[in-house]
């Protein structure tokens, strides 16, 4: 074993010690150190300096209570996180979910992969994550602008365009922005870019909502060149149908790939000929409507109540798109069997360690999500550069860059995995891509005491 291996596996066991209740952060961090060790090695002023444990450890955490009222009158009380991780490439930048399993464990976990994410796409954004135990689902316009406005209440006083940008995620749409940067705009008097994913009419930017899902897709067609391969002829599987697995999919078919399953919560549908996406837009984002009733609209669709079972589709792709752990070393032997020869992540961790370490041994194309999933993020660098400079790109300039970081991620990971050998494996790649830049912005700006 290396040195630098001894000394990550050292660094582990202590993080373990401390946090050892946090299985998401726990395995979000073992995932990253265990492809990094290579670099230490070539790296030792890394060690010196501290690098790993303080990239490890929150810059900062930031809990508070949010009180509300609901329609009926009743205070609900939920809790709120801000996790501003690492701000050495440059401000806190990462999305806002709220979901009722939102907990410290998933936003340090979120904070800490949205670093490295972050640092791919190779602009001047740091990590960060947020979000609230508060489920928007059955809640009414006025009962989510409630909660929004109180929440933004406490957040205020973090965040800031030089600061801390946050963004959208599960739960948090367009919607949830508007009100939150109505209630921030109402406390600071200002009309900053301090919140992404805003409306076109107040300051967003052309296709940040499709961003994450068409980044995927376009991840996904340099991985497969790699091979002589292409979306164009593929029969797909996205798991998921909500924004970032409905625009995954749409950017698919449009790339000539042929989506036969999604999914929600209540199970999933499979179409053979495949999917009619705008039905499934017109189902999901106007109609609000479970997966199911795709089923009843659609001829020749079947809809089966086992969310996990949407793995054992045969097909030539998946897109793990729901949210974390949700794909194992079960449905990747599946998935194998099946003749799938590329799995590409939309959701942030999708894939156990047991499915990964699957795809490494049967030569599967891996796209890891901190990878796969950065155009998001990098659409919300295109809206902060924008409010900045108080202009509005069109649609096409936003997906030709887009198109451009996309590829410039693949080829970043493509070469740290051939620099290191271990050609092709693009999650150690994407791991020591992101590392080598942050550990290089911290090394710089020296230890803070």
């Amino acid at each position: 074993m290396s040195f630098g291996n001894e000394y990550l596996e050292e660094i582990y066991r202590e993080t373990e010690k401390r946090d050892r209740y946090q299985k998401e952060f726990l395995q979000a961090v073992h995932e990253v150190l265990s492809g990094i060790g290579v670099v230490l090695d070539s790296h030792p002023e890394y060690i010196k300096a501290g690098i790993i444990p303080r990239l490890i450890e929150p810059e900062r955490v930031i809990t508070f209570r949010v009180s509300w009222i609901d329609d009926g009158g009743k205070v609900r009380v939920n809790r709120g996180f801000r996790v501003q991780y690492n701000s050495a490439i440059g401000p806190y930048k990462g999305g806002l979910r709220f979901h009722p399993e939102v907990d410290l464990s998933v936003m340090k976990f979120l904070g800490f992969e949205q670093c490295f994410k972050n640092a791919l796409t190779g602009l001047a954004i740091g990590g960060g994550k947020g979000g609230a135990d508060f489920d928007p689902k059955g809640k009414s316009d006025g009962e989510i602008m409630r909660f929004c406005q109180s929440f933004m209440t406490e957040l205020e006083k973090h965040i800031g365009q030089f600061t801390d940008i946050p963004a959208g995620d599960i739960g948090v749409g367009e919607r949830e922005i508007g009100y939150l940067f109505g209630q921030f705009k109402r406390l600071r008097n200002e009309h900053s870019g301090a919140l992404t994913g805003k409306g076109m009419s107040y300051g967003g930017s052309a296709i940040r909502t499709q961003a994450t899902g068409y980044g995927v897709c376009y991840f996904t067609e340099n991985m497969l060149r790699s091979r002589g391969l292409s979306l164009d002829g593929m029969s797909a599987v996205v798991s998921g149908s909500g924004n970032v697995a409905l625009h995954c999919a749409e950017k698919a078919v449009a790339l000539g790939a042929k989506v036969v399953a999604m999914s929600d919560s209540s199970g999933y549908i499979y179409v053979p000929g495949g999917i009619d996406i705008g039905l499934m837009k017109q189902i999901k984002e106007k109609e609000h409507a479970r997966i199911s009733e795709y089923a009843r609209c659609a001829e020749g669709a079947a809809f089966i109540s086992d969310r996990r079972g949407i793995w054992n589709v045969k097909c030539d792709i998946a897109f793990p798109c729901a949210t974390q752990n949700e794909l194992d070393r079960e449905a990747a032997n599946i998935l194998s069997e099946n003749g799938a020869v590329a799995i590409a992540e939309g959701a942030n961790m999708p894939s156990t360690p047991g499915a990964i370490e699957t795809f490494r041994k049967r030569n599967i194309l891996f796209a890891p999500a901190k990878a796969a999933n950065a155009g998001g993020v990098a659409a919300s660098g295109f809206e902060m550069a924008q409010n900045s400079a108080r202009l509005s790109w069109g649609a096409e300039e936003v997906d030709e860059r887009l198109h451009g970081i996309m590829r410039q991620i693949y080829e970043s990971c493509s070469a740290a995995a051939e620099e290191y050998n271990y050609p092709g494996d693009l999650a150690v790649g994407a791991n020591i891509a992101g590392f080598s830049r942050i550990a290089e912005a911290m090394l710089a700006q020296g230890v803070a005491y």
